[in-house]
């Protein structure tokens, strides 16, 4: 399988997408793949420490895939946690540092205004054709609280301690609106990627309402700071959704979603109940790419880019993302089909 498609990144393509509109072209969205897709498409990467050489390394490599964009993130904070064991699955509790007042008035709070993001301006001679840069955050609101708290420790703390819970919300939603307001202030940059996991396969990590209380209004104002600085927001959110995508759309109001799976929604379905109303992005399940032949995978994705044809408003792209453990052939025969 041919690893590029051989054309010349185009911003206006995903924009069109975004807008809910049919590009001029098949157009892809991926929100990472891995380092041997990126080697196949650009080489072995550049053994530097320079953030700059590393970004631009990657614009080639989106570049080399086709994408419009490349994916990364504008600078280099984040929030700090407990030691972590690394094994085929993690706790999301070992890893707390805050179960009450004081350890809320000990933690070390990273300041984003502080942060270097002069990669944004720097990496400007390195992207290629009209190609802009989708600066992703460092964990989303609701996967940093989990990161910091534990997440047994904040459904008690819902209960026990809301004030607290409230506090701890407030706290890092306002870091990270203070961080894609420092990202937005650079025209490389097109797309700002809010990633934050919110369910498992059957509902939503925190009940519907608490996740109206703590989480959504902050996403609605890192939204609100895409769009003030004429940006595209576009939310990166695994898990059950269905319950909540008049909020995403109607309420939050972003762009674009990403990352489906079959068995919750299947990306075909979710295209025909929200598609016009908000971007649907990329969509083939990571597990039906890794058990599919590349014939398989290449007929499922032309009849995805069939069905948006005439609606638009839909990138070509996995469900999630492209783990080391999906060999590139498959990869590379689903990007095929936007030839």
């Amino acid at each position: 399988m041919t690893n590029q498609l051989h054309r010349e990144p185009d911003f206006e393509n995903i924009s069109k997408v975004l807008r809910c509109e049919k590009p001029s072209r098949p157009t892809l969205f991926e929100f990472f793949m891995n380092g041997n897709v990126y080697e196949a498409a650009a080489g072995p990467a550049p053994q530097s420490d320079d953030p700059v050489d590393h970004m631009a390394y990657m614009a080639r490599a989106f570049a080399a895939c086709g994408y419009d964009y490349v994916n990364y993130p504008g600078c280099d904070f984040g929030f700090p946690t407990g030691e972590k064991t690394r094994k085929n699955t993690i706790s999301l509790n070992e890893h707390a540092l805050i179960k009450n007042w004081d350890d809320f008035e000990a933690y070390p709070w990273p300041d984003p205004k502080t942060a270097d993001y002069s990669r944004l301006e720097k990496i400007r001679p390195f992207l290629p054709g009209n190609m802009k840069v989708m600066t992703a955050g460092p964990n989303g609101l609701l996967e940093n609280v989990i990161d910091i708290v534990g997440y047994e420790n904040l459904c008690l703390m819902l209960y026990d301690a809301p004030d607290l819970v409230r506090a701890i919300f407030d706290r890092v939603g306002g870091i990270l609106v203070d961080y894609y307001e420092n990202c937005a202030q650079y025209d490389t940059v097109g797309i700002l990627m809010i990633n934050d996991d919110w369910g498992f396969n059957t509902q939503t990590m925190l009940s519907v309402a608490d996740m109206r209380r703590y989480v959504f209004p902050w996403h609605k104002k890192m939204v609100e700071v895409a769009h003030r600085h004429g940006k595209f927001a576009v939310l990166h959110s695994c898990g059950y959704m269905v319950d909540i995508m008049e909020d995403i759309i109607e309420d939050m109001k972003f762009d674009g979603r990403h990352s489906y799976e079959d068995n919750i929604v299947p990306v075909e379905e979710a295209y025909r109940r929200w598609g016009g109303r908000i971007a649907i992005l990329g969509g083939l399940d990571v597990d039906f790419l890794i058990r599919s032949s590349d014939e398989e995978i290449v007929d499922r994705a032309k009849k995805m880019l069939a069905l948006a044809e005439e609606k638009g408003g839909y990138a070509l792209g996995s469900g999630n993302s492209i783990p080391e453990y999906i060999p590139n052939d498959k990869y590379f025969a689903m990007t095929s089909a936007a030839r």
